[in-house]
């Protein structure tokens, strides 16, 4: 029986859902509502569809949130001002998440004229915006009490956005056997001095503990949200620093392939080359083999809210510009914003998401294409 056959007669058996050989779970997986104008090639190649999508996709939500979001100095706080271990981990007894609002992001991607939505899962501080059963450090042991990205992949699941899970995979600042500075660059860790009492070091240290570390939560993802769009994979100057087989990626997005078969995989512009799309930050002008996706941000530069930024997020213009630079490679823009430490989005970029959506809906895609027109040097983050 040809696999097209096999899913539509499996289809009959339930509702909402069909059976996709070749899942390691061998479970039922409903059919992804994003892919909806792309059923007939999820029919014959799950992923083909998810590229074909993701190549129309144009625009999307990208979303770092996490602990030091209620510091309000940069995503890499704890790097950069060496924030001892089990100190920094004292903000999760502050974390409470209580105006993040899944019902409303969704609905603001939409207003946005966006078709996805990224957020961080877990950054490089370790913290886990899910229930995983591999770690404490997580919102569920928060006084938030909530999986956030349950309630995201719902609203997402239910309103046919693609839902992209961001995933620190060659950094970490928590996990004892996380790469360390003795071998590995790309500040894999915070230079701390004397050395954190929490880290393993010289001979104690074990690469291949945190990579089964990594391994459990990136199935455990796959196993809660389903149906996922992508696995976006974030750290890679750390493995390119050394031997980047150590990390065993293909192995990694095998796997991932397998359990979830519309799942794209990324790995920022690209670390073994096997990734189904690259995802390269602002300024970036080479030239891209696969589907292109560019990562920038609302606020001038931090990913992560940032106090110091009040008042200087991007204007409807110069997001235009950003989608009309993006249009000329041709990209996907994966546009961020750092929710405040409650979790809701900040003001000023609901404003500007909303006025944004508005210009698409009024002038339609086909207003969004060549070069970038800005006259001011610091808009031209592609092309000019």
């Amino acid at each position: 029986m040809e696999r097209r056959d096999f899913i539509q007669l499996s289809a009959l058996t339930g509702i909402g859902t069909m059976l996709i050989p070749g899942c390691m779970n061998s479970e039922k997986q409903q059919f992804p509502a994003f892919l909806r104008d792309y059923k007939d090639t999820w029919l014959d190649d799950p992923r083909k569809a998810t590229l074909e999508w993701f190549k129309d996709a144009r625009f999307g939500l990208f979303m770092h949130y996490g602990l030091y979001s209620l510091l309000g100095r940069h995503e890499w706080v704890q790097f950069r001002e060496k924030i001892p271990v089990l100190e920094y981990a004292k903000l999760k007894d502050r974390f409470t998440a209580e105006k993040f609002d899944a019902d409303f992001i969704t609905d603001l991607a939409l207003d946005a004229g966006m078709k996805y939505i990224n957020i961080t899962s877990r950054h490089h501080d370790s913290f886990c915006l899910w229930d995983t059963k591999y770690s404490d450090f997580k919102s569920t042991n928060s006084p938030a009490k909530r999986d956030l990205l349950a309630e995201l992949s719902v609203q997402c699941n239910q309103k046919g956005l693609g839902f992209f899970l961001y995933y620190s995979h060659g950094r970490d600042w928590k996990h004892p056997h996380a790469p360390n500075n003795d071998k590995w660059l790309g500040s894999a860790r915070p230079k701390y001095d004397p050395p954190d009492p929490s880290y393993k070091y010289g001979e104690d240290h074990d690469l291949e503990v945190y990579l089964e570390f990594m391994n459990n939560q990136i199935r455990e993802l796959l196993d809660m949200f389903s149906p996922l769009a992508g696995i976006w994979l974030d750290g890679i100057s750390t493995p390119k620093s050394g031997d980047p087989l150590l990390f065993k990626c293909q192995d990694l997005y095998n796997r991932i392939h397998s359990m979830q078969p519309q799942v794209l995989v990324s790995y920022k512009q690209g670390l073994i080359g096997t990734e189904d799309f690259q995802a390269p930050e602002r300024h970036w002008k080479g030239s891209a083999e696969k589907p292109l996706e560019i990562c920038d941000t609302l606020q001038p530069k931090g990913w992560g809210y940032m106090i110091e930024d009040e008042g200087k997020h991007k204007t409807k213009e110069e997001v235009i510009e950003m989608l009309r630079s993006a249009a000329g490679f041709p990209a996907n823009l994966l546009l961020n914003t750092g929710p405040l430490p409650s979790g809701e989005i900040h003001p000023d970029d609901v404003a500007v998401l909303r006025a944004v959506g508005k210009e698409i809906h009024s002038i339609g895609w086909e207003g969004f294409t060549g070069k970038c027109r800005s006259k001011k040097a610091e808009h031209c983050h592609y092309l000019c």
